[in-house]
């Protein structure tokens, strides 16, 4: 077939309905020739409603003038009615829609907010461009770092809008404090440390698939990934801890914070190296990734550590640790946090002093000063004036600086996905004598024993460290042919993101 011939084929096969399979070409069809003006309606799509989508995004899309949430879509059918007949309660009229591809044929669409389980995230999106339309995608915006790379590409090959949903790009405070941080008046960054503490009760263990539930399209929720069996209890949400799925915590909310590292460092791509320690520890279930984790990165001779604890401060309270670490002088410095709410914080301690959200403090632990910048728009709110600008300055969050914050957390996920079960020396060897990774490590240990967990016993799984390319995207030196193996998903037909978008 020659490529008038096969171009006509495709345009027809679009037109029909029947373009399913063709996704790497399809929907570059239906794109939107309509450029909005400054007092033009917005008309919005969102696509994932059980999380985000419901109490996140609709909410926020709803406030913004001008904007009009103009459907919905899900695979779940149950949660799809129940959302819309709640927007019908306020006289908000949408159309439904239960397979993407139905929706993005929609010319009327403007843009799309995706809240979508994270293997659908990248397709999604690229989909979307593909479809004429603008994006606001959810963290981690990828599943992996390849297919992150590719929407980069798409929207850039479409001209599309494309944001990353990483609210605290949007927080003046921190914007100012970065600045602050960035003036050199704390003297030099010497370690960073970046927490997530947030309670992750089991999944549960179960030894037979489970039944799909029956409002559910079962092709459709695994889209991208092998249609296997359901081996957990719950279908919706516990899918963050399996990795063929998810990309445990620190793909969950490490993004928002290690976005915040990057932005502060002025970090152009992303650490040159990383080590990854940590287990689920606490209970045996279904879940594959880590519940305690340290990843452990290096980025011009800095130390950066993100941790996440999924299990409370002990055993007989429910609130989520404080952040401590010791100084440039050597005190042990701790942010108490004292309450159920997760605890995901970033700190930056310097030569001369310590930032710590918006606060500024010595090396002792007194607080000198706070940054306050007034209030602060939301990212939903920034994403409409890009979609109305056409002009990506108007991004808060550019999707090529979502994709490399979210590749931040990859490499973490790639070293521990690597790693096996290590004495305690050898990871002692391999954090050398930093007194900032031996007390972060400390730390970890303390914590766990405090629920009756001796790590010098369970073992906990070491990483490799290793090292990573930002501008080739790519693992170099040793362990780097298994770990560039994990750059990319494979792709279950037809739901198939392509090298070239």
């Amino acid at each position: 077939m020659n490529k008038d011939s096969r171009r006509s084929f495709i345009k027809k096969s679009v037109l029909a309905g029947s373009g399913i399979a063709l996704a790497g070409s399809t929907y570059s069809t239906f794109a939107n020739e309509n450029v909005l003006g400054a007092n033009d309606q917005v008309r919005v799509a969102v696509i994932g409603l059980n999380g985000h989508g419901r109490g996140n995004h609709i909410p926020s899309f709803k406030k913004i003038p001008g904007v009009k949430i103009a459907a919905l879509c899900d695979v779940d059918l149950t949660i799809l009615n129940e959302t819309a007949a709640e927007l019908a309660k306020e006289n908000i009229q949408v159309d439904k829609y239960q397979d993407i591809r139905k929706l993005l044929e929609r010319k009327d669409i403007d843009a799309v907010s995706i809240a979508t389980p994270n293997h659908w995230h990248a397709l999604a999106a690229i989909w979307a461009c593909q479809a004429g339309k603008d994006v606001l995608v959810e963290k981690p915006v990828s599943h992996s770092i390849w297919e992150g790379r590719k929407i980069v590409d798409a929207a850039r090959k479409y001209d599309r809008m494309v944001q990353a949903d990483f609210d605290r790009r949007s927080h003046e405070d921190r914007k100012k404090s970065y600045e602050y941080l960035q003036s050199g008046k704390l003297g030099k960054v010497l370690f960073v440390k970046s927490v997530n503490y947030k309670r992750r009760e089991s999944i549960g263990l179960i030894n037979v698939p489970q039944p799909i539930p029956g409002s559910v399209d079962y092709d459709l929720w695994c889209g991208p990934t092998p249609m296997r069996p359901l081996m957990r209890q719950n279908l919706h949400y516990d899918w963050h801890w399996q990795y063929l799925t998810g990309n445990a915590e620190l793909g969950n909310n490490g993004p928002h914070t290690l976005d915040c590292v990057r932005w502060a460092l002025g970090i152009k791509g992303a650490p040159q190296s990383v080590f990854s320690i940590g287990g689920r520890y606490g209970y045996m279930d279904n879940g594959d990734v880590p519940n305690s984790l340290l990843a452990i990165y290096h980025y011009n001779g800095i130390p950066i550590v993100y941790e996440s604890r999924a299990l409370p401060e002990d055993p007989n309270s429910e609130n989520m640790d404080g952040m401590e670490a010791v100084s440039a002088t050597g005190k042990r410095i701790f942010f108490p946090h004292e309450r159920t709410s997760p605890n995901t914080r970033e700190a930056f301690f310097c030569e001369d002093g310590i930032l710590y959200n918006n606060k500024i403090y010595d090396n002792d632990g007194n607080q000198v000063s706070s940054i306050d910048a007034g209030p602060s728009k939301g990212p939903k709110e920034h994403f409409i004036e890009a979609v109305k600008s056409r002009d990506i300055a108007d991004l808060r969050i550019d999707i090529e600086e979502g994709h490399r914050s979210t590749a931040f957390c990859h490499l973490g996920n790639i070293s521990y996905q690597l790693g096996k079960q290590t004495p305690l020396d050898n990871i002692y060897e391999l954090l050398g004598d930093n007194p900032f990774l031996l007390d972060a490590f400390s730390g970890f240990q303390k914590h766990l024993s405090t629920h009756g967990i001796d790590i010098a016993t369970q073992l906990p799984v070491l990483g490799p460290q290793l090292f990573y390319h930002s501008e080739q995207e790519k693992f170099h030196g040793q362990h780097s042919e298994m770990a560039n193996l994990f750059l990319k998903d494979t792709y279950r037909a037809p739901f198939v993101i392509h090298d070239q978008v």
